[in-house]
């Protein structure tokens, strides 16, 4: 059994722990579209997670399901949007929205089971084209946002419009889940004028407007760190940092327990994301490629995903 890391201070994870006990301390109870219920605080301080080194922060005061992150990731950027190619891989976070009787609650019940309509993915690679079904092939069709963003980087590095959304008005009504991470900027740190040779850097700030404390967090800062790393990549240049604003941060009530249990942990090392082999396209990521070093976390919490 491996010896537990010692504690690093200050810890980028801490962040994410005292905004769980604020919520606690003093949110507000509020119904939620689940039934479930939540404490709930609006628009708290921006989570700030350094990416220098090849940090990836990945939650520590619990074991978190990094396979499932990289896959869901890969998936985004596929365009996917058949929650079924997930599950086949192993990964079921998506299997109760695309579930048949889910979509028919939505008014989607045309859908056959796991098309959830054009999410994360298609408005990423396709935003603005007309939606058809899951099955439909989408090549060349719409704005391919993805694209464009590493174009900017590499071209245009002070534009101020490296911007990546999945938000679609015209297009909620036709989504199993509207996007709750639903728009990212990226930026560009030039060299300073006493070092004109050093790398330019590049940060990462994600804007989300239902944020999940217990279950969902976890999952969007691995995967928008990862994506920067990606990204960073593929753009020649090194990762510095992640900022999250969140607009309804919520706890669900049947999380409270363990959520209790997760803030009497102390935060161990952020692990470190080395790549197995260089990758200059933004599409020729594979699973294997990722390769996660020194992530040594508490024991998983189990927690109920409301749906």
């Amino acid at each position: 059994m491996s010896r537990p890391s010692p504690p690093i201070e200050p810890h980028d994870e801490l962040q994410y722990l005292d905004l769980i006990r604020s919520i606690l301390g003093t949110g507000e109870s509020r119904p939620d579209r689940t039934g479930t219920g939540t404490i709930s605080l609006f628009a708290p301080p921006s989570l700030r997670f350094s990416l220098t080194n090849s940090t990836l922060p990945l939650i520590t005061t619990k074991k978190t399901f990094i396979r499932g992150i990289i896959e869901e990731l890969l998936w985004f950027i596929e365009g996917q949007t058949d929650s079924a190619l997930l599950s086949k891989r192993g990964v079921k976070i998506w299997d109760g929205n695309g579930s048949k009787e889910f979509l028919e609650k939505r008014g989607l019940g045309h859908r056959r089971a796991g098309d959830l309509g054009p999410v994360y993915g298609f408005q990423w690679r396709h935003f603005g084209a007309e939606y058809v079904d899951a099955d439909t092939d989408y090549s060349g069709k719409g704005v391919d946002q993805l694209r464009q963003v590493i174009r900017k980087i590499k071209e245009d590095p002070t534009d101020r419009r490296i911007i990546l959304s999945a938000w679609n008005p015209a297009d909620i009504p036709l989504m199993a889940l509207p996007p709750c991470h639903m728009m990212c900027q990226f930026y560009v740190h030039l060299p300073s004028p006493d070092e004109p040779n050093a790398p330019r850097r590049l940060s990462c700030l994600m804007y989300q407007r239902s944020a999940d404390l217990g279950l969902g967090i976890p999952f969007n800062i691995a995967s928008y760190a990862l994506l920067t790393h990606m990204i960073a990549l593929v753009t020649d240049t090194k990762p510095h940092e992640l900022i999250i604003q969140l607009g309804d941060a919520h706890v669900y009530r049947d999380h409270v327990d363990a959520l209790k249990i997760q803030l009497n942990r102390q935060p161990r090392a952020f692990p470190t994301l080395r790549w197995k082999r260089d990758i200059t396209d933004i599409e020729d990521f594979t699973s294997d490629d990722f390769i996660i070093e020194g992530y040594d976390p508490h024991p998983a919490i189990a927690m109920k995903m409301s749906v």
